[in-house]
């Protein structure tokens, strides 16, 4: 609920209040610890509790008495600011602390279940830019005209500017089912303003084809909960149809669930590690496959430069063992673990926890998977839909299944 300042009253006790709720947070963190407090310093030991809360009070003090728009102060957004100024001044952008409204839609776009217009969205990794990478089939941003490629301006009146990916698409979500949302964006130079109508968007992260030669090809969209049955039902469908071969398409894919994305990989990998994870105090954690559904037959992943987190994981996966050729180019570059906190009252923090590593034991964090076939995507104005990676990545598995047909 909002509260407003109310013009008299006493200078510093909001503050105050703000900071002994801060240093709770901090401290106790609804359960865990986030930092650690030695001698009432805080984690750089140099800050003790007593001087952020004098130094709060002098600010709201100063506040108080000159600012003009005493009446319009909002303490609750107040308090906000001070959580998400805290964590992300710890300058790592995948730590983020989220309000009531955006921990609502980060567990909903996990879940593969969720209101919003149907659009996945991403940081360009140039640019910064936030871009449309992917618009679900007949959802209402498909019906609104938006497209991938677009880079976002505005959400109805809020400027998107280098705002965090998750509080853009929680203004997206923000609405009910039925009630429109405006969405600003830059094509090809063109701003454009169109309205998409919420709806409950039952998200289908997985699609799937025969293509010619008898290759299966998969493309994965994102690793929510539902993708994992998604996927294993395409697999068995191809398999049912004689697949000779196999593509998994995982271009555009921002990443999502590690639970999702390694008990994929167990339909795929031989026994051994998975992936292996490492925390501040060094301590390693391994998430293993026992290979009882390996998969022998040619393979390919393709990627580009929007594929990130677990997408890397399964694609660094199937290149260690050898299991499938990576196509395309370099991924993101994110090896990083982040895990979420429940704070206890509606809000949470999406915090870094640890650095993983690859079957062979590599680190791809700010690196990413560099490609054993390498392709950049041309498009070509003759024919829009061509696809010079996808076409490159049926030769590649082409060529290998010819290649054990001569071996046999």
């Amino acid at each position: 609920m909002e509260q407003k300042k109310k013009k008299g009253y006493g200078a510093g006790i909001v503050t105050g209040i703000l900071a002994t709720v801060l240093v709770s947070l901090l401290l106790l963190g609804g359960g865990f610890k986030v930092i650690t407090n030695t001698a009432g310093s805080y984690a750089s030991g140099k800050v003790t509790e007593k001087e952020v809360s004098k130094k709060l009070n002098k600010l709201n003090a100063l506040i108080d008495k000159y600012y003009l728009y005493e009446d319009e102060i909002d303490t609750d957004k107040l308090a906000e600011g001070i959580y998400s100024g805290y964590t992300s001044a710890l300058g790592d952008k995948y730590t983020v602390y989220y309000d009531e409204d955006e921990t609502k839609a980060l567990m909903e776009s996990t879940s593969g279940t969720f209101s919003g217009v149907g659009a996945t969205l991403t940081k360009d990794a140039d640019t910064g830019y936030a871009t449309i990478v992917n618009v679900y089939e007949d959802s209402p941003a498909e019906k609104a005209g938006l497209k991938a490629g677009d880079i976002l301006e505005k959400i109805d009146d809020h400027e998107v500017g280098d705002e965090q990916l998750d509080t853009v698409v929680s203004w997206i979500k923000g609405g009910e089912k039925g009630t429109d949302v405006k969405i600003t964006v830059l094509r090809d130079g063109e701003e454009l303003e169109l309205t998409a109508t919420r709806d409950t968007i039952e998200v289908k992260t997985v699609s799937y084809e025969m293509k010619e030669n008898q290759i299966g090809y998969i493309r994965v969209s994102e690793f929510d909960t539902v993708t994992y049955d998604q996927f294993k039902e395409a697999l068995d469908d191809l398999e049912k149809q004689g697949m000779q071969g196999l593509i998994v398409d995982l271009r555009n894919n921002p990443g999502g669930s590690l639970d999702t994305v390694t008990n994929m990989l167990r339909l795929l990998l031989p026994e051994g590690t998975i992936v292996s994870t490492k925390d501040k105090n060094g301590k390693t954690d391994e998430i293993t496959c026992d290979g009882t559904h390996e998969f022998k037959k040619p393979m390919a992943v393709l990627v580009n430069q929007y594929s990130a987190s677990a997408s890397e994981i399964f694609s660094v996966a199937v290149q260690d063992y050898g299991t499938a050729k990576i196509v395309g180019v370099t991924t993101y570059g994110k090896g990083v673990v982040q895990q979420l906190m429940d704070l206890g009252d509606g809000t949470c923090l999406k915090v870094t926890i640890a650095e993983y590593y690859t079957p062979n034991g590599r680190s791809i964090n700010g690196k990413g998977v560099e490609p054993d076939v390498e392709v950049e995507y041309q498009y070509d104005e003759e024919n829009p839909k061509a696809d010079n990676q996808l076409d490159q990545a049926l030769s590649t598995v082409q060529e290998e299944i010819v290649e054990s047909t001569q071996n046999r």
